[in-house]
């Protein structure tokens, strides 16, 4: 009856929906134990599971429990079988997120021997927990049985049957959906965050009245709600769950791509800035070959990503294409439509998101060009109309603005209003504030 329900599609899509949008007008209450649940949720949606399968197969192969997996076969899977490649490629999905880790740099002492090492453990318990809970859904599970969606819930409930405690079946489930709050609040956060700097539109900014990012909220629930209607179109449940982590996998290593050539690139375009954590003592040949290993296993898992599985049947190779292709396609030129869009009327005030590297470096420059205007030669009846005939010299600071050019004794209005548009097409925080930017 179990397994009935798991297999209908629509059960599914409808189960899915309530608990997402229930989290949704959760989170859209902004209590304060949803940021404590939201904290939590990786722990108990995840390591405390998986630490559970894991000592619950011991348990099972120490009591004498048959074990459905032949441990005399090759423990490296066979990479000559293409099909066995292409499934591969979703295990980058694996270890996505470890690169947020190097935010905390700065908060690491001796970042230069305490990062890698910690960078490695992190690998290290993700490859374990991944590797000890296969082999714990292996041992109980028949390989014929084995299945993407349902093979976690089906190996707990097993192996609760096995030590006579059925009752925790649900629980674990709560468990692992536990999670969703994480997945619903945290990256509309960021979102809104990004966008009161100014990098989205108002509407994206506003909020109810608890302070909570609405609109974001909704527009993410709309965007899951249509592509759960792929449960319609694709053959079975394994395949619409697969078709998503492929999706999810490519834009991903879109954003991997983009971040080892960027590391290599930055080596050469900013040579002098100071780097609490660098690859290599000194030279670029370390960071080529850490980039470069980086950069070409993520283009070969891109490529894999788009082929279908040979084990799922995964319906029209149509629809599965033009998902992919398109739902890449629009994730990734919507922020380029959305940035060159952008306006300055889009800043709210009280953000105190820190300006771009680039954007810092362009902020005297601009002073500059509005220095130069304002102390640049007027005809003598322009600016004997302004001033009433007299004529002076001054300096304009580099981080003027556009009422001190007005005032200045020798700035045409031309030249006041020339200013006040390069000082507010500098970004936020220009002014006297130019000197206290950050230069990273």
């Amino acid at each position: 009856h179990d397994m009935s329900l798991a297999n209908n599609k629509y059960y599914t899509l409808v189960v899915v929906l309530i608990i997402y949008w229930l989290a949704t007008f959760i989170s859209l209450k902004g209590m304060s134990w949803v940021g404590k649940v939201a904290k939590i949720g990786g722990m108990v949606g995840t390591i405390i599971p998986a630490g559970l399968l894991i000592i619950l197969g011991i348990i099972y192969l120490a009591t004498g429990g048959h074990s459905n997996m032949d441990f005399n076969s090759s423990f490296f899977p066979d990479f000559t079988n293409f099909d066995n490649v292409v499934l591969a490629a979703s295990i980058f999905l694996f270890y996505a997120g470890m690169e947020m880790g190097g935010i905390h740099v700065k908060d690491v002492d001796n970042p230069s021997k305490n990062y890698p090492k910690a960078v490695f453990i992190g690998a290290l318990i993700t490859v374990l927990i991944f590797v000890l809970g296969t082999f714990a859904l292996g041992v109980i599970i028949p390989a014929k049985d084995i299945n993407l969606t349902q093979s976690l819930l089906v190996g707990f409930d097993n192996y609760f049957k096995y030590i006579h405690a059925s009752w925790l079946s649900p629980i674990i489930a709560v468990a692992l959906a536990f999670g969703v709050l994480t997945w619903v609040a945290g990256p509309s956060k960021g979102i809104f965050a990004v966008g009161k700097a100014g990098y989205m539109p108002p509407f994206f900014q506003k909020t109810n009245k608890l302070g909570v990012q609405k609109n974001i909220l909704f527009v993410q629930g709309i965007a899951v709600t249509v592509l759960s209607l792929l449960f319609v179109v694709m053959p079975s449940v394994q395949s619409f769950y697969q078709i998503l982590s492929q999706l999810t996998v490519i834009l991903y290593l879109i954003m991997y791509l983009l971040m080892f050539s960027g590391a290599i690139a930055l080596r050469y375009k900013m040579k002098k800035l100071n780097r609490p954590f660098r690859i290599g003592k000194s030279g670029n040949g370390l960071m080529w070959f850490v980039g470069g290993l980086g950069f070409c296993g993520s283009l070969l898992a891109f490529i894999l990503s788009f082929i279908p599985p040979s084990q799922i049947s995964t319906g029209s190779n149509t629809v599965w294409f033009s998902v992919l292709i398109i739902g890449a396609i629009i994730v990734v030129v919507a922020p380029f439509i959305i940035y060159a869009s952008k306006k300055p009327s889009w800043v709210d005030p009280n953000s105190n998101f820190e300006p771009f590297h680039w954007e810092v470096q362009a902020q005297p420059a601009t002073a500059n060009v509005s220095a130069s205007s304002v102390n640049a030669p007027r005809p003598a009846n322009a600016t004997s109309a302004h001033t009433g005939g007299t004529t002076g010299t001054s300096t304009a600071n580099p981080g003027a603005t556009a009422s001190n050019a007005a005032t200045s004794g020798t700035a045409s209005s031309g030249s006041a209003s020339f200013g006040s548009s390069s000082a507010s097409k500098a970004s936020p925080g220009t002014g006297d504030k130019d000197k206290d930017a950050p230069k990273s």
